[in-house]
C-alpha cells in the first residue's frame, strides 16, 4: 500500500469518525430529551470516543500546522462556507419549499461569517497576551466576544450564551 493511499485512508477515517461524533452527540441529546438516560450516556461516551479517533487520525496525517497556519486554514474554510456553500444551499432549500432547512442554512451561513472574522482577528492578534473570552449562541452557533442582550442572528436571549 502506498503512503498516498494511507494518507487518503487517514483522512477518510477522520471524516467518518468526525461525522459519527456529531451523529452520536445528536442521538445522545435526543435520548436525554426522551428521558432515556442510559442510552444518552452511552451515545455521549461513544461520541467522545469517536472524537479521540478523529483527532488521532488527523494528527497522524500531519494536518495540524502552526497556530497561525491553522487560523489561516480556518479563515479560508469559514469564508468558503458563508460565501460559496451556504448561499447555494439556502436557494435550493427555498426552491424546494423546505423552510426549516433554509433557516438552518441561513443561521449557519451568518455564523460562519462571524467565525471567519473572529479567526482573522485571532490571527492578527496572535501574540496578544490579554485573555479573550468568547460566548456561543447554543441555537445558531453565533460567537461573540461579549454577552449580547440577544443573539444578532437568531434572537435567543444573551443569558443562554455559553462562555469559553
Amino acid at each position: 500500500m502506498s503512503e498516498n493511499k494511507t494518507l487518503e485512508n487517514l483522512m477518510e477515517a477522520f471524516a467518518g469518525e468526525s461525522q459519527a461524533n456529531r451523529k452520536y452527540l445528536a442521538y445522545s441529546k435526543k435520548a436525554e430529551k426522551e428521558g432515556k438516560i442510559n442510552a444518552a450516556k452511552l451515545f455521549k461516551a461513544a461520541s467522545d470516543a469517536e472524537t479521540l479517533h478523529a483527532l488521532k487520525h488527523f494528527e497522524v496525517a500531519g494536518k495540524t500546522g502552526s497556530t497561525a497556519d491553522n487560523l489561516k486554514d480556518a479563515v479560508a474554510g469559514e469564508t468558503h462556507e458563508y460565501k460559496d456553500m451556504y448561499p447555494d444551499f439556502v436557494k435550493e432549500a427555498e426552491a424546494a419549499g423546505n423552510k426549516a432547512a433554509a433557516l438552518s442554512f441561513k443561521f449557519a451561513m451568518k455564523a460562519e461569517e462571524v467565525h471567519a472574522r473572529l479567526y482573522q482577528e485571532a490571527l492578527d492578534n496572535l501574540d496578544q497576551s490579554e485573555e479573550v473570552f468568547y460566548y456561543l449562541c447554543p441555537v445558531c452557533g453565533n460567537i461573540e466576544k461579549f454577552v449580547p442582550e440577544k443573539c444578532s442572528i437568531c434572537g435567543v436571549p444573551g443569558t443562554k450564551f455559553i462562555k469559553y
